[in-house]
C-alpha cells in the first residue's frame, strides 16, 4: 500500500520551525525556490528515480544555492520518503498559514469579464469590510456566469453572478403556486 503524505501536517510543522526561528519570509521564498526546482521534470525525474542513490541526491540538492539547510533538509525527508511531488501542496500550505499568521485571507473571485486594478481595489475592500479581514485578491474570469461576482472567501460562497439569478428566477417560475395569477 502506497504512502499518503499528508501536506498540511508537513506545512504546519514548518511553519512552528520558521516561527521559532523568526524566518517566516525565509521559509517562504526558500519553499518557492525549492518549488521552482522540483518543477523542472528532469530534476524531479532524478529525485523520484528508484535507481539513482539518495546520497546522489542529497549532493545534487546540495549544491541549490541560497536555500536554508532546514529546507533542504525538509526536501530530503521527502525525497527519502518517496514523496517530493507534494512539495508545492506544502508551499501552498504553508503560504495560507503565513497569510493566516498576518491576518490575510485570500478571496477566490470570479467574474464575466475581467477586473482593472480600481476595480480589485474597491471589491477587496468592499470584501474586507464584509468579513472584517484583509484580503489578497485571486481573480479568475468566466464569461459563463454572464456577469456579477462570484467569491469564495474562506469557506463560504458569495454567489452573485447573474446565472444564478436567473436560475433562481427560473426554478420560481417552474414551481410557481399554480393559482395561474400573475
Amino acid at each position: 500500500m502506497p504512502r499518503r503524505f499528508n501536506a498540511r501536517r508537513y506545512a504546519r510543522a514548518v511553519f512552528e520551525i520558521a516561527l521559532e526561528e523568526k524566518e517566516l519570509e525565509r521559509w517562504q521564498s526558500d519553499l518557492q525556490k525549492m518549488v521552482g526546482a522540483v518543477g523542472d521534470a528532469e530534476f524531479l525525474a532524478v529525485l523520484e528515480s528508484p535507481r539513482i542513490k539518495f546520497e546522489e541526491k542529497s549532493r545534487l540538492l546540495s549544491k541549490l544555492a541560497g536555500i536554508s539547510p532546514l529546507v533542504l533538509n525538509l526536501v530530503r525527508l521527502l525525497v527519502a520518503r518517496g514523496g517530493v511531488n507534494i512539495l508545492p501542496a506544502i508551499a501552498a500550505e504553508y503560504r495560507r498559514l503565513l497569510d493566516e499568521y498576518h491576518g490575510i485571507q485570500t478571496a477566490a473571485v470570479v467574474t464575466a469579464v475581467s477586473l482593472d486594478k480600481k476595480d480589485k481595489e474597491r471589491l477587496t475592500a468592499e470584501l474586507g469590510a464584509m468579513v472584517g479581514k484583509k484580503f489578497q485578491l485571486e481573480s479568475a474570469v468566466d464569461p459563463a456566469i454572464i456577469g456579477g461576482i462570484v467569491a469564495r472567501v474562506g469557506g463560504r460562497l458569495l454567489d452573485g453572478s447573474t446565472r444564478s439569478k436567473l436560475a433562481a428566477l427560473k426554478k420560481e417560475l417552474a414551481g410557481g403556486s399554480g393559482s395561474g395569477k400573475i
